[in-house]
């Protein structure tokens, strides 16, 4: 690899992070691509140099934050010393955690351009879909092991489960966001840990 070429991928990566912490803070709309520029010191002439048009760059930057956030995902959900039931009670913990650090602002870039965009832009909404579609389907693989291992009921179909536990779970992001405060997340942990899938284990020994 020569220097230039390396260069050229550290400046495109550059403008990738700041893409996504510009994005996640005002959204796609509201994100100006002279305010990326600007913030990585990058000219304005540049940028086509690196992406066709706005709407690839922020293709771009939500491939680029799934990337890492399916990378994460997958240590957590895959992590040998948890059972599954635990490895979704760490993301759960995690995601409090991470929330409480940035005192409930920002939320998930990915949620927060389906909001945005779903109804304005046909391109963003498949590739949306397709993104949200792979975690749901990671969570049913780990709720179908819970399910191998005893931990929550056969009963329970685990692509609606996950798709239950998806849908609560970004919403719980999305009140937070709200209210400033992390208790929609422990309501949502409450009720899916402790009632939902208790539940299903009592229901189930009877």
């Amino acid at each position: 690899m020569t220097a230039k070429t390396s260069t050229k991928q550290n400046t495109r990566a550059l403008l990738l992070e700041t893409g996504i912490d510009i994005m996640i803070e005002k959204g796609y709309h509201a994100t100006g691509l002279s305010d990326v520029l600007s913030a990585c010191g990058v000219p304005k002439g540049s940028f086509y140099h690196y992406f066709e048009s706005k709407e690839d760059f922020g293709l771009q930057v939500i491939n680029t934050f799934d990337e890492k956030y399916v990378a994460q995902l997958d240590q957590v959900l895959s992590d040998p010393k948890l059972s599954p039931l635990n490895r979704l009670k760490k993301y759960i913990d995690d995601a409090i955690a991470k929330a409480e650090s940035r005192q409930c602002s920002r939320g998930c870039l990915i949620a927060n351009l389906s909001q945005e965009m779903a109804d304005q832009n046909e391109v963003f909404r498949l590739r949306l879909k397709q993104i949200i579609t792979k975690r749901r389907e990671s969570f049913a693989r780990v709720i179908k092991e819970a399910q191998e291992d005893g931990e929550i009921a056969k009963d329970l179909d685990a692509n609606e489960l996950a798709e239950f536990f998806l849908s609560a779970f970004e919403g719980a992001i999305m009140r937070a966001k709200v209210q400033k405060d992390i208790q929609p997340f422990r309501a949502f942990k409450k009720m899916f840990f402790d009632k939902l899938c208790r539940h299903s284990q009592e229901s189930r020994s009877k």
